[in-house]
């Protein structure tokens, strides 16, 4: 599925060194600091570069977050509030607006993370959905690595976004926009995969129709968070998704008319497969209009894919057949309306995203440790810095992605 999918580009990052005050080196403390700086570099090691495995990747994320919880909760079985939690600012680029967000939270930072690695994951499936051949295993991998990415975008909106201190820049990587446009493109997306798989496997029309029809309203629901959104910004993502929309209605109505010709209604059949027809030439008209419009992330090229091609001459075979069959056998009426779809939430087949669950407290944490920090002097350096040299700072330069 080469040129198939449209990315975002990835968040960068300001160094972060965990350099906090102490009462005495405590060298617990000591390594907690030592292993945050390895573990968060480890991760920006591995994100720009898709081809890694999906294990490494995952290892390296539960390393950083168990120790960065630390920042957040106190040791031991409790939910009160670290003493930690603003002791340090971190520093995120914004992926879409290309602006730079700080802030002395260490949930913006858990968040941040998530959501860089979640565009990891996003990237990872399209890598391997780009080669000439796909296998079976990788059809899975792909499917299972946008489930993952939905997964985690679901949790950064359910749980990180209401504890954030403060509230996110309209149109930022945690503004619930774009964290619901992009829950919904990772699960539409896995569920192509699942469309392409029971075309393959030659399964049930009405049911490949449902599939499809499900697939296209998540699409739109993705495009509708986005409208109140700076479109010189998000039009171009905004596009790509009504696209895709428009181009899984015409799937519905194609497979919808195959159902229906199998049940003798050939008049209904013949006003799908012309619904079809009609949605499919508005999708390439759509893919036109995508490329013109300008804004970050990748250039997506659906209408140039073999799948978005294939349907074409598919729609015209069978409606010419349809046409014949009506006019020697069934002499029914075709209506002027279209036919309605049918909807379908207990669909075989849809997609729901992978459950992420954020690791305990790292055991490094212990109470010890925890009280090595002196409270008095915590964030001194980070709190005394000046509005004036955090923007002197300027924005981060965008990540060499490979």
């Amino acid at each position: 599925m080469s040129h198939w999918f449209h990315r975002n580009p990835l968040k960068a990052t300001g160094q972060q060194n965990f350099e906090l005050k102490m009462f005495a080196h405590d060298s617990e403390a000591l390594k907690i600091m030592s292993d945050l700086k390895q573990s968060r570099t480890r991760m920006l090691e591995l994100l720009p570069d898709p081809h890694h495995t999906i294990d490494q990747v995952e290892t390296a994320l539960k390393l950083y977050m168990a120790l960065l919880r630390g920042l957040i909760l106190q040791p031991g079985e409790t939910t009160a509030a670290s003493k930690l939690s603003s002791a340090l600012t971190f520093r995120w680029s914004e992926s879409l607006l290309g602006t730079t967000t700080s802030q002395a939270d260490a949930v913006f930072e858990v968040g941040s993370m998530l959501m860089n690695t979640a565009f990891w994951f996003m990237k990872h499936a399209a890598m391997l959905a780009a080669k000439q051949e796909i296998k079976m295993e990788e059809a899975k991998e792909v499917h299972s690595s946008l489930r993952k990415a939905a997964g985690i975008v679901k949790f950064v909106q359910d749980t990180l976004i209401p504890q954030l201190g403060e509230k996110s820049a309209n149109g930022s990587d945690l503004d619930g926009r774009v964290c619901t446009a992009y829950m919904n493109q990772c699960t539409a997306e896995a569920q192509e995969v699942t469309i392409a798989r029971a075309i393959e496997l030659k399964h049930n029309p009405g049911l490949i129709s449902a599939l499809a029809n499900e697939t296209s309203k998540m699409f739109t629901t993705a495009a509708d968070n986005l409208h109140t959104l700076d479109q010189k910004v998000f039009g171009h993502w905004r596009a790509y998704f009504e696209l895709k929309s428009q181009f899984y209605l015409a799937y519905a109505y194609n497979y919808l008319g195959e159902s229906l010709l199998a049940e003798d209604k050939c008049g209904d059949a013949i006003r799908c497969l012309q619904e079809s027809q009609a949605c499919h030439a508005k999708a390439g008209l759509m893919a036109i209009e995508y490329a013109k419009n300008k804004g970050p992330g990748t250039q997506a090229k659906p209408d140039k894919h073999n799948f978005f091609k294939r349907l074409a001459p598919m729609l015209t075979r069978t409606l010419e057949k349809c046409e014949r069959e009506n006019g020697f056998i069934y002499h029914q009426k075709v209506p002027y309306d279209p036919v309605e779809l049918p909807l379908n939430a207990q669909t075989h087949g849809l997609v729901a995203p992978e459950q992420y669950e954020i690791p305990g407290v790292s055991p490094l944490w212990t109470t010890m440790a925890y009280a090595a920090f002196d409270e008095s002097k915590l964030a001194a350096d980070d709190k005394t810095k000046s509005k004036a040299a955090k923007k002197a700072e300027g924005d981060l330069k965008p990540v060499k992605e490979v």
